[in-house]
């Protein structure tokens, strides 16, 4: 049954570590490196790997098995499957599919998407909130005739608005918030309790220049900030539109992406766990936009995170 999880959040929390990687540079990359990239971050303590789905990317499960099958340890979890790209069966098979054969190693990240996206796939984005209410209650009955996972395959919604994130915890095991700034963490936790899982992602620039580094993070800031769900919730949070004008200002790219060395990053990283945060997954970003450039701030990262990053 799809509803609230928090025996199993905790569990989760626990399996993923408070730290883990959020990447899309996967999607770019043969099979060869995809596997070479998975095991450089298992070996660098990393115990969970987030990877998205996008119109023109990796098919989601495909990609994911393709991971799993490549590591040994690490969880790996789509950051988000679409729920347009595939029937709700479809989504609760997959799912099961790859639970029963990597045991605790596959977390389910649902999203909405958003409109251009649904419509490059020839789809309406309509009522986004009642379709994933629906979707959710047709897996729910979705019907199986292989072998079950040992154990339930944990469901985290991609979630910004209060209601979505209710939905998370009254329906799955939490949520998954992306593009956002520390304080909707903290509003994030008081509007889901205390039981859900809450996984936030973080874009960072390992670079201390203000300049060079805020050059990097609007190359980022640009592409979401034309996207209504990720706009309207920045406005909810109180983000003028003078914030949100064109790339964003220094302000707002401050608050999204953090940037400076690594002791700074760090402690951005800390701030949402302190906030309420189970789990923070960075997102690496480089002047080099590519599998090189990320590997090389992982591993200057993973020697600051390495004692935390095995914590639950």
């Amino acid at each position: 049954m799809l509803t609230a999880q928090p025996a199993l959040a905790r569990q989760v929390a626990s399996r993923i570590g408070r730290f883990g990687v959020w990447t899309s540079v996967l999607s770019d990359l043969p099979a060869s490196q995809a596997r070479a990239f998975v095991r450089t971050v298992e070996s660098l303590g990393f115990d969970a790997l987030w990877v998205p789905e996008g119109a023109a990317s990796k098919e989601i499960f495909a990609h994911c098995g393709l991971l799993l099958g490549a590591s040994e340890r690490v969880v790996i979890a789509p950051g988000i499957a679409n729920i347009w790209a595939r029937d709700p069966v479809a989504m609760a098979n997959g799912a099961r599919t790859l639970g029963e054969a990597y045991p605790g190693r596959f977390l389910l990240g649902l999203g909405v998407s958003h409109a251009p996206a649904v419509a490059s796939r020839g789809g309406t984005y309509q009522q986004p909130l009642e379709h994933m209410r629906r979707y959710l209650e047709a897996m729910d009955g979705a019907a199986f005739l292989g072998p079950a996972p040992a154990e339930p395959v944990p469901v985290v919604l991609a979630a910004l608005g209060p209601r979505m994130l209710r939905l998370g915890a009254e329906r799955t095991t939490g949520v998954h918030p992306y593009f956002v700034p520390l304080e909707h963490t903290s509003q994030a936790r008081q509007i889901l309790g205390g039981g859900p899982l809450l996984a936030v992602e973080q874009a960072v620039v390992l670079e201390p220049e203000p300049a060079r580094a805020r050059a990097i993070a609007r190359r980022h800031t640009v592409r979401y900030l034309r996207l209504d769900n990720y706009a309207n919730n920045l406005r909810r949070l109180g983000w003028s539109e003078a914030d949100l004008a064109e790339a964003g200002s220094d302000r707002l790219v401050d608050a999204i992406v953090a940037w400076g060395d690594a002791p700074a990053i760090v402690s951005r990283l800390q701030a949402h766990l302190d906030a309420g945060a189970d789990h923070v997954c960075f997102q690496a970003l480089s002047a080099e936009p590519d599998a090189a450039g990320t590997l090389r701030q992982l591993e200057r990262l993973a020697r600051h995170l390495a004692a935390p990053a095995r914590g639950g």
